[in-house]
């Protein structure tokens, strides 16, 4: 009777608390993605080179190589095999090197199509490692299963935030390449805003629920009409100072982005799904990892570059 009562005890004192709600989890994202890219667009707008370069790398670092070490773990959780080490390794040197090139340190500012080519070299070399490496594993049999998930997350995270470093440094719009790089991150969140508040008021018909449960269809049009409304009131406001952007150009962004924002959010549920986990990560207590901050704009950097460079500017080579 004794022991009965000492073992009922602690199970009493022991309530744990309940899981934030839907709406305590998208604040608390919100907010960590507004302190996280204060910080970023900060030290872009500095005036300071050596602030504005070199912390603004020292950030992009940390998030492309706390993201890829995200995606790995996932892929350890699906209990695949990767090269981790190895990918986060050539994730930050991917980085820095572009870094270098764009910014003339290797002799090739001023030229896309050479940074690009940088960047396709740098891939060729990084897959020839991976089989090389897999040429020294004494215990991996499953070679082709390595190579392709270690490569996939490089493309996944550094090199798709890479097109970040890319618009900002983007050559011949006398460093106005800055606003472009808030522009398509205020465009993006708001996305992501307005998808949560629409969904989780009219929301009603599911878009993917065996991937995303929350998602509506209902949401997604509220993330496209936000989004193209900040696109608008943004550009009203400071379209003077992103070459080539007017009004058209931003109803086209604003849609695409926000679309583009959804699709980035659903594949990293996918891959979160697969892992059978809540969040890529701990980071943030009560919130999740660096990709469930980064997963929306990581398909949105290339697309802002590649509109950037073939609609809103001459190409420069």
């Amino acid at each position: 009777m004794n022991g009965e009562s000492q073992t009922k005890t602690p199970v009493t004192g022991a309530a744990a608390s309940p899981p934030p709600s839907k709406a305590q989890v998208f604040l608390r994202r919100l907010a960590s993605t507004v302190i996280l890219w204060t910080v970023v667009l900060a030290a872009l707008f500095s005036g300071n080179r050596l602030i504005s370069d070199y912390v603004f790398l020292l950030i992009m670092v940390f998030l492309a190589a706390s993201g890829l070490a995200e995606f790995y773990g996932l892929v350890e959780k699906r209990e695949l095999v990767c090269f981790k080490v190895t990918g986060l390794l050539g994730g930050v040197l991917l980085m820095v090197g572009t870094f270098l090139n764009l910014t003339g340190y290797v002799g090739t500012q001023g030229s896309p199509a050479r940074v690009n080519d940088f960047e396709t070299s740098f891939l060729i070399l990084f897959v020839l490692g991976l089989c090389a490496r897999q040429f020294v594993s004494r215990s991996n049999t499953a070679g082709i299963l390595a190579i392709s998930t270690t490569l996939f997350g490089m493309m996944y995270v550094p090199w798709l935030l890479n097109f970040i470093q890319k618009i900002n440094f983007f050559p011949g719009i006398e460093n106005y390449g800055k606003f472009y790089v808030l522009y398509f991150v205020i465009v993006t969140k708001f996305s992501d805003t307005g998808a949560y508040a629409v969904g989780s008021l009219i929301g009603r018909h599911k878009m993917i629920p065996r991937i995303s449960p929350g998602k509506t269809w209902e949401g997604f049009g509220g993330a496209v009409i936000v989004s193209t409304a900040a696109s608008l009131v943004f550009v009203q406001f400071l379209g003077h100072k992103m070459p080539g952007m007017n009004l058209v150009h931003a109803i086209v962004l604003g849609v695409v982005l926000s679309m583009a924002a959804v699709l980035g959010d659903l594949i990293e549920s996918l891959f979160k799904r697969e892992a059978g986990v809540k969040d890529s990560g701990r980071l943030f207590p009560g919130i999740g990892g660096i990709l469930d901050l980064l997963d929306s704009l990581l398909f949105n950097a290339p697309i802002m570059y590649l509109y950037l460079r073939h609609v809103l500017t001459r190409p420069t080579g």
